[in-house]
């Protein structure tokens, strides 16, 4: 029998030496990120998406192997393991086989077979099975009379039963059914009667009537359809167009060679009646249910992709930054922050109608800017964000090149969190929220991890899936992305820290804590001294935290407080200080790999990385994007024209298409089919969130509001 790293490097296609070095560091507590950035001798240089794959395999293999050993022994414990089974479940390679192998097995409700067999009629059902009895109904007569069976008609029907029981846990039968449920099954949704006007009125209105191959099947429609069930406007099913040449298949499978034309007759009857009730219910659930799985995973997986966009966005590092979430009738709340996202004034201005008080405004945001040294503006790209953008760029108040449109998707529920009360106990949700603007331009990925990702607004259909499973993948996204940039440990907020390697909620309560009563840590070997932050603990975290500024310099790079020997190594080498590597391109040029890896210190892929590092120190890997604001375009729906080219801001990607942000409330929707004329497999080949876009419409719907456009290439 396979090793669990033989199975999952066979799944994988990686090899097992390679899994089962993986393996050991999980179960030894490490990290995804750890281990992909500090143990690449041991894992052949595995990246993050491997070890992943491996953490995640790993679990569905254990979980495929518990359920074999609790299969086996039930099925022993009921006096039925056979040689022949034990070796069909050894050699099962998905829960789907498991079960259809435990099938016949498994504790059963009362059902018309259990009834069947409590009245005697099982030996009958055997008889007719052996294929021998010539004439099933005089065998039947038998049967009569006993045990409330009342003729041989009873008694052959509830054998009959007992028969199409068996058919339906037939693991041969439910393979035969699966495989032409996923060729040739069709989704059918059907309008519910009564519903009609509520579904047209819907978003979901295309799928009155909608009918699509199993194989054909996009994700987003499945979940747009399921939704579309789930509000009571459509009823679904899956249907098989040939169901009797089904029958056919499976009768050929079932019926024994050599039974008599009576047996055959019967059994063929009571294979019909399991098919109809029994195994295409079942496997029509089952479909569905992988139908669901597949359709939760592709967009789960968009939806990580989105949000490692976010995270990863360009920050605005040292900006003193005047943020700005606009409105109408309330005005729009204005915040002045320092480079550290630190409030120090707020206000209120109303530039727009209805007040439309110009002057005003414009001299309370002329004394922020020059009291505070403001050298940048964050403009929240809701309501109002159009007109408020005009009145900044009309009066001058700031260069247009320093005027940044910022996402603000989420704000809101940051703004009534507990995390907000806490953080601005005295200041109110509007407040709040333009600090959470401001701060998303200063530094994204500080800002977005105090959000529930699933606020963010960057998914699709991101209630209808799975929500352990998103929750798990968006967790992971979070913090292989803080873990890809570091955190600085002087300056982190509680959350942030959280989401690094080893860390937690409570040793991140713990490092702020510390921090509090003692002030910024110095040196990473400090972090010794905070409560509960063990060795092991300390491992995990401390190439990931940063200490700008301290008493080590190398404590404010990616080089783990282990491999300081192999920095000395390299300085002893080169006949210098420590303190003379860093930013020392030409220096460490003169570097030999190879002599450094011979020492034993390290392996050649870790001094690699150590001279990577010392080469740009404390350097943060997001890269620049462009954060210009809107050029002029339209301010309202009604502005909108058919034919009409105007610029917008990517801001949601899915599987069918990205929505673009064109400055009014409503988003547009370049469908994937609009983007190029080349064949496009995924809408991420083309866009990325916050890129500007040139776009043209050609569709507007006033009554949904909706509006289609085409990307300009």
């Amino acid at each position: 029998m396979e090793t669990i790293a033989q199975a999952v490097g066979r799944r994988l296609n990686i090899s097992p030496r390679r899994v089962e070095a993986t393996i050991e560091l999980l179960d030894g507590g490490a990290t995804v990120p750890f281990i992909s950035r500090y143990r690449k001798e041991r894992t052949g240089s595995l990246d993050e998406v491997a070890v992943r794959a491996i953490e995640t395999a790993l679990k569905g293999e254990r979980e495929l192997r518990a359920r074999k050993e609790f299969v086996r022994n039930a099925i022993e414990g009921e006096g039925y393991l056979t040689p022949e089974l034990a070796r069909r479940l050894d050699e099962a390679d998905s829960m789907t086989e498991v079960e259809d192998i435990y099938a016949p097995y498994k504790p059963k409700k009362r059902t018309r077979a259990t009834i069947a067999k409590e009245k005697g009629l099982e030996p009958l059902a055997k008889m007719i099975m052996a294929g021998k009895v010539a004439d099933c109904e005089a065998a039947a007569l038998d049967f009569a009379g006993k045990k409330g069976v009342v003729d041989s008609g009873d008694a052959l029907a509830g054998a009959s039963d007992i028969i199409a029981e068996w058919a339906s846990e037939s693991s041969r039968l439910r393979s035969i059914t699966r495989n032409v449920y996923q060729r040739t099954g069709e989704l059918m949704a059907g309008t519910v009667k009564g519903k009609e006007g509520d579904l047209a009125a819907s978003p979901f209105a295309v799928y009155g009537g909608f009918s699509r191959g199993v194989r054909r099947m996009q994700s987003h429609q499945y979940l747009a359809v399921r939704r579309a069930e789930r509000e009571g406007l459509v009823k679904i099913k899956i249907e098989v167009e040939d169901t009797e040449g089904l029958d056919d298949a499976l009768c050929r499978a079932f019926v024994p060679r050599g039974a008599s034309r009576d047996c055959s007759r019967v059994i063929e009857k009571a294979v019909g009646d399991a098919s109809k009730r029994l195994l295409r219910p079942s496997v029509e659930n089952e479909v569905a249910s992988a139908m669901k799985a597949e359709a939760d995973k592709v967009a789960i997986g968009i939806f990580s992709d989105n949000l490692r966009q976010l995270l990863l966005a360009s920050p605005l590092k040292g900006r003193r930054v005047l943020a700005i979430d606009p409105g109408y009738r309330t005005g729009c709340k204005v915040v002045a922050l320092d480079s550290q996202g630190n409030l120090l004034e707020d206000t209120v201005i109303y530039p727009v109608p209805p007040k439309e008080d110009l002057k005003g405004a414009r001299e309370t945001l002329d004394r922020l800017i020059r009291k505070h040294k403001l050298d940048a503006v964050a403009l929240g790209n809701g309501t109002a964000s159009h007109e408020t953008e005009r009145f900044l760029k009309g009066f001058g108040l700031m260069e247009d090149s320093r005027i940044y449109v910022v996402n603000e998707n989420g704000a809101s529920v940051y703004s009534a969190s507990d995390l907000a009360r806490k953080e601005f106990p005295d200041k109110d949700v509007t407040v709040r929220g333009a600090v959470s603007i401001g701060r998303r331009l200063i530094d994204p990925l500080a800002e977005l991890v105090k959000i529930d990702p699933k606020s963010i607004g960057v998914g699709q259909y991101q209630h209808d899936v799975d929500q352990g499973e998103l929750k798990n993948a968006l967790d992971f996204t979070v913090m292989s992305c803080v873990n890809a940039v570091g955190v600085d440990v002087n300056t982190a907020s509680e959350r942030l820290l959280s989401y690094v390697s080893g860390i937690g909620p409570v040793l991140a309560a713990n490092i702020v804590s510390y921090r509090a009563a003692n002030g910024d840590f110095k040196t990473r070997q400090e972090l010794k001294k905070v409560a509960r932050l063990g060795p092991k603990a300390f491992e995990q975290a401390a190439g990931f935290l940063r200490v700008p500024g301290g008493k080590e310099p190398l404590d404010n790079t990616g080089i783990h407080p282990e491999s300081y020997k192999v920095v000395e190594s390299i300085a002893k080498m080169l006949k210098v200080k420590t303190s003379d590597l860093p930013a020392n391109g030409p220096l460490l040029d003169k570097v030999d790999v190879k002599s450094i890896a011979a020492s034993g210190l390290a392996g050649e892929e870790t001094v690699r990385d150590i001279i990577a590092e010392l080469r740009k120190p404390g350097r943060d890997p997001r890269i620049d994007d462009d954060n210009e604001a809107f050029v002029a375009g339209v301010e309202t729906f009604d502005d909108l024209r058919e034919g009409m080219v105007i610029p917008g801001i990517v801001n949601n990607i899915t599987a069918f298409g990205a929505f673009v942000n064109l400055g009014i409330k409503e988003n547009g929707l370049i469908h994937i089919s609009q983007m190029s004329r080349r064949r496009i497999s995924a809408v991420g080949e083309v866009l990325k969130l916050g890129q500007r876009v040139e776009v043209k419409v050609i569709d507007i719907d006033p009554a949904r509001r909706r509006i289609g456009l085409s990307l300009l290439i």
